[in-house]
């Protein structure tokens, strides 16, 4: 994939860097914010290759690239100056959808640290298990801190994704943060029973800890995005520079310390309680549901604000039995249901997208499978959604509890070990098993491919008119189109026709017509002759990568030409130096509105040579 060409597109499609007011990034998407979402042109976007889908949901114009988001993103940010600040209200936008795309913002550039502590807990409970090291082990305990760095400090990261979210110091935001979980604050709660309480000019502070807290930092940092600019305002200008952090720290601490980190730590406690109810009430409700609408969440963009709820579930109660797990059974249910079509159509290209889409998903990134099979086709949906519901309601039956998080899906399964045992582990397993069996089977049964009708707007052929031959249009050595390396061209999607191992640099017009299509970046031609028929000359497999370098035309679209004629230039070295395959196909792509094909193959040709025989 062009990184760089690919993200020049994007840019100008949703309408220019001029109305990109924030972009993020998460597993497969990016996540715009746009000032005007009536500027962003996107069927053009939906066309563009290397783009799987467009949604605008929650907020945000999501534009879902697929695991290459990573350097898609990198090559945005390089080109523009992405800000990325609070979200405003657009008109008919609702509290809910800006709530969502500021939770997306916040939580998503933090994921990666929170993944990567958890695998490592992981790992130290199966250390434990197997006995390999135990607790008091320096190994052991080097590993734990490592580990705990994340989670332990998790209010100063999402200080740092916040402030950016709400367009403020994140250097600040981080101090605050830190004032939260100073050694000194810490040992004074621990002591505040005995020494009557804490306050601070007079006032109380609540003697609690936020190590790992979630809902306070953001609350904080949400204030510091009012109070900062008012200090900015009411700093005299030559000793702004001193004052304006001094006024925003002092007020905002002080606010946070008492006032709005107990409230945020009563929230977080609150949605721990009501977590714990409704496992004690029905276990099983609340994994069954997000294990079968987690698709319908996904293709909203909007299943991101479920993740702050399995978070803080950890962050509180150490372990989530309720958002992980249903996510688990949803993913990999997803993923079983594409492998199922890939199994069952007959249509190539089908199989190759369902099959590697699939075995994505059931590692854990479903958009793949969730835009290029399963919503296209429908049935597959149906048997995700039926699959991920029985399946997360087994976890849920059976209590499953997820530790560390990650991206659901089979890869992330240890993150299902903890509490020194391999229990949960072994329910999430088999959880994951019954939703792919179920959604393999019922996808399965379901699934048919689809029938493919005839264009109403089929080209007439004119027999009378008909070439019975077409000739090379350069020099080198035909073979069969099904050996050529491209299954577009070797399982005739496009149409019948004959490859070329070309020998020369030049391109020449193989009938009599008009040059019906050229392409931005040259590496191809289409003719239509005098009796209808349309010929695609592509030179080399997958050279749109080229942008145009190596290529020339010699003719301009819709100019009349004879057979014989310059149509193009090339360079076979350049395409090689890419590391392209320089071989060239010519084919009819409404062949099959013609009579039968015969192709010459194998053997040396010369511009002119027969090459192609249409027989009436």
């Amino acid at each position: 994939m062009n990184y760089e060409k690919l993200a020049q597109t994007v840019i100008e499609n949703v309408g220019g860097e001029q109305n990109i007011s924030g972009l993020v990034h998460c597993a497969t998407r990016l996540r715009f914010n746009l000032d005007d979402e009536a500027k962003a042109n996107t069927e053009v976007l939906k066309a563009t290759p290397g783009v799987m889908g467009v949604v605008s949901k929650g907020g945000q114009f999501q534009v879902i690239i697929g695991s290459d988001v990573g350097n898609v993103y990198k090559e945005i940010t390089n080109q523009i100056d992405i800000q990325n600040g609070a979200p405003k209200p657009k008109d008919g936008q609702s509290k809910v959808s800006l709530v969502i795309d500021t939770i997306t913002g916040i939580f998503t550039p933090i994921l990666p640290a929170i993944t990567a502590a958890g695998m490592i807990k992981a790992i130290l409970s199966l250390l434990i298990v197997f006995k390999v090291m135990t607790a008091q082990d320096q190994s052991y305990q080097v590993l734990s801190f490592m580990a705990d760095a994340a989670f332990y400090f998790l209010p100063i990261l999402l200080a740092a994704s916040a402030a950016r979210k709400f367009n403020t110091n994140m250097y600040l935001a981080m101090m605050l943060g830190g004032v939260l979980l100073h050694p000194n604050f810490i040992a004074m709660t621990k002591t505040a029973a005995e020494t009557g309480g804490i306050h601070f000019l007079g006032m109380p502070i609540a003697a609690v800890s936020y190590a790992s807290s979630v809902i306070p930092i953001i609350l904080t940092v949400w204030l510091m995005s009012f109070v900062e600019p008012v200090a900015d305002k009411v700093s005299p200008k030559s000793i702004k520079f001193f004052t304006k952090p001094l006024i925003t720290i002092l007020v905002v601490a002080t606010a946070s310390l008492v006032v709005i980190g107990p409230f945020g730590y009563a929230v977080s406690d609150a949605i721990s309680n009501g977590i714990k109810y409704l496992e004690s009430f029905s276990p099983w409700l609340v994994p069954l549901i997000v294990g079968g609408f987690t698709p319908l969440l996904v293709a909203t963009g909007t299943h991101y604000g479920l993740i702050p709820i399995g978070i803080n579930n950890r962050m509180t109660n150490g372990y989530d039995t309720v958002v992980y797990p249903g996510m688990l059974a949803s993913n990999v249910g997803q993923g079983a249901a594409a492998l199922a079509v890939a199994l069952k159509s007959k249509k190539s290209e089908v199989k190759q997208l369902a099959s590697s889409a699939g075995l994505t998903a059931i590692l854990g990134i479903t958009e793949p499978a969730l835009y290029g099979v399963n919503l296209r086709f429908k049935t597959p949906l149906y048997a995700a959604m039926i699959g991920g519901g029985v399946g997360g309601f087994f976890m849920g039956v059976m209590g499953t509890r997820n530790f560390t998080g990650g991206s659901p899906g089979l890869i992330t399964l240890p993150s299902y070990i903890g509490d020194d045992t391999l229990v949960h582990f072994y329910s999430a397993i088999a959880g994951a098993a019954i939703s792919i069996i179920i959604s393999f089977v019922v996808s399965y049964i379901l699934y048919k491919d689809e029938v493919t009708e005839t264009p109403v707007m089929t080209p007439e052929i004119n027999a009378d008119a008909l070439h019975d031959t077409l000739v090379a249009p350069m020099d080198g050595r035909s073979v069969a189109l099904s050996t050529v390396n491209d299954a577009m061209f070797s399982q005739e999607i496009l149409g019948q026709g004959v490859g070329i191992i070309p020998s020369s640099n030049e391109v020449y017009a193989p009938v009599a017509g008009v040059v019906s299509a050229v392409f931005e970046t040259k590496h191809a031609i289409g003719i239509t002759d005098d009796a209808g028929v349309e010929i695609l000359i592509h030179v080399g497999i997958d050279t749109v990568q080229m942008g145009g370098s190596g290529f020339a035309y010699h003719v301009e679209k819709d100019a009349r030409i004879e057979k014989g004629d310059h149509l193009m230039s090339l360079s076979i070295e350049a395409i090689q130096e890419h590391g392209y395959d320089p071989t060239t196909m010519m084919v009819i792509t409404n062949s099959d509105s013609l009579g039968d094909i015969l192709v010459t193959t194998d053997r040396e040709v010369h511009v002119g040579d027969a090459l192609i025989k249409i027989v009436k």
